[in-house]
Order: C-alpha cells, then sequence, then structure tokens
C-alpha cells in the first residue's frame, strides 16, 4: 500500500508532516467529508466496518458520528499513524469503538479482516500495488448484505487563483501527474470496472465537488502551505528553479506569501463508488 494507505496528495518523506497535513484536511474540510459520509450511510445500516488506509481518522470518526451503532477497524500500514489515531479515539471518548489494526495490504489479506458489513476506502486503492487482487479481497471479507464504499480523487486540491505565478499551480499538478504514472500508475484506473470485475456490482456512483471560497480562514491557509510544502519537497528534483523559487517565495513571510493572499480558496473533487457482492 505504498507504505502508508491513507490517500494523501502530497510526496515528501516526513511522516509527521503527513500525519499533520490529514488532520488539518480533516478540520478544514469537515463538512464535505461529512457529507460523504452521511450519503453513504443512507444506503444502509452497519455495524462492523473497516476504513483502509485509515491515516489519522478522518474517515474513521466520520463513520463512527454516521453509524452510532458500529465500531470501526481502522487499518493502515503505518504503525504512527495508527498510534495517533487512537490517540484522538481516546480524546474523544470513542477508544472502545475503535479497532487499529497495522497491516500492509500488498502482502496479503489478513484472515481476521474478515466479517464486515462496511469497507471504507477513501483514496487508498490507488496506493496498492494489486487493486484487483485488494478488491477480490474486500469482495470476501463482506458479509452477505455487505457493501464497498471506495472513493478517489478526481483532483488534488488547488489552492491559487487561475493563472496566479504565471500558471505555476498548472505546472506543479503536471508534474505531480508525470510522478504519480511511474509511482502509482493506478490513479487514473477505470475504479467501476475494476470494481465490477472482482466480483462487486456498483448500486451507486456519485462525484462530490468542494470549493473553500476566499477568503481563506487561517486553519484552512495552515493546510494550504502544508500541501505546498510537500508539494514542495517532493517535486524538488524535477521543478525548474523559477517554479522552485516561486513556491518557496509562496511558503515565505514577504508580501505574496501564502499568509498575506486574500485570493486564496480550496477546490477540489472525487468520486464515491458503493458497491455490493454480485
Amino acid at each position: 500500500m505504498h507504505n502508508h494507505g491513507h490517500g494523501h496528495h502530497g510526496h515528501g518523506h516526513s511522516h509527521g508532516g503527513l500525519a499533520d497535513l490529514l488532520d488539518l484536511d480533516a478540520a478544514v474540510l469537515r463538512d464535505y467529508h461529512a457529507e460523504i459520509v452521511t450519503w453513504v450511510a443512507g444506503h444502509g445500516p452497519a455495524r462492523q466496518i473497516a476504513d483502509l488506509g485509515a491515516g489519522t481518522g478522518a474517515g474513521t470518526f466520520g463513520l463512527l458520528a454516521a453509524f452510532p451503532d458500529a465500531t470501526v477497524t481502522a487499518v493502515d500500514s503505518d504503525e504512527s499513524m495508527l498510534h495517533r489515531l487512537a490517540h484522538h479515539a481516546s480524546g474523544r471518548g470513542l477508544g472502545e469503538r475503535v479497532r487499529t489494526r497495522q497491516a500492509d495490504l500488498d502482502a496479503g489479506w489478513p484472515a481476521d479482516l474478515t466479517g464486515f458489513d462496511l469497507i471504507w476506502a477513501a483514496n487508498s486503492m490507488h496506493h496498492m500495488a494489486d487493486p484487483p487482487r485488494v478488491l477480490r479481497d474486500i469482495a470476501a471479507a463482506l458479509t452477505q448484505g455487505g457493501r464497498l464504499a471506495m472513493s478517489e480523487l478526481d483532483s488534488f486540491p488547488r489552492f491559487l487563483p487561475d493563472g496566479a505565478a504565471d500558471g505555476l499551480e498548472d505546472r506543479t499538478h503536471a508534474a505531480m501527474a508525470a510522478k504519480r504514472e511511474q509511482d502509482m500508475p493506478h490513479m487514473q484506473a477505470d475504479w467501476g470496472a475494476l470494481i465490477e470485475a472482482a466480483g462487486l456490482k456498483v448500486a451507486a456512483e456519485r462525484r462530490f465537488a468542494v470549493t473553500v471560497p476566499a477568503p481563506l480562514p487561517d486553519q484552512a491557509v495552515s493546510y494550504a502551505r502544508a500541501s505546498l510544502s510537500r508539494t514542495r519537497e517532493g517535486l524538488a528534483d524535477v521543478l525548474p528553479a523559477a517554479d522552485l523559487a516561486a513556491l518557496d517565495e509562496l511558503l515565505g513571510d514577504g508580501p505574496q506569501s501564502l499568509s498575506h493572499r486574500a485570493d486564496l480558496t480550496i477546490r477540489a473533487a472525487r468520486t464515491v463508488w458503493i458497491a455490493q457482492p454480485a
């Protein structure tokens, strides 16, 4: 699972920085995440849920809120993420409803991950080395009448106005896409077809778009900074010097830095599929 199954959009190597980014994503896009989970919950109840690539718990906590009688098994390959998730759960009084399970699903499906009414995979499937095999394992781990809720990013978040910094964000997104073709070749897979080939039938599909307008609150600016910092780190070896300098200017303290801009927004989109054993 790419050593993390969290479905994050950054590159780079700092797990602590990634965890902070995931926490900011959960806080800044709370309403957006809640809309998706509410839609999923509208397709039927669940008591035993697995969150694949749980990260720091945005999906886990949304699922616990939407399914008040459920327990969630949070699965991730990164044990430090799971420690952070468990700490969050304890602080919210939800520790008894959360089980953490460290597992690299690329190494095989653990025998104890079975009997789920709902398996949630939010932006984690494209990290898998062999998504068709993992989808077959998911189908086998569902109860009769259980379902998969899977989301994948249509677009990574954008923060700058169109054309800003001479189209800097267009170039960074193109560079990230080129890296993903090498590192995560399944990013733009035909997920509906792969889901059905695994023995599941797609019952519903919906695209969710998010737009947070300018001016962004401070926490959202911090989210933009964390995201662009990871972009800068991950693309340091491929972007031209002028683009790296432009990113440094945005991440600095000068008049064109993120903290001094009133024109930042957040734009992103993802597609969600709900599927059941055929």
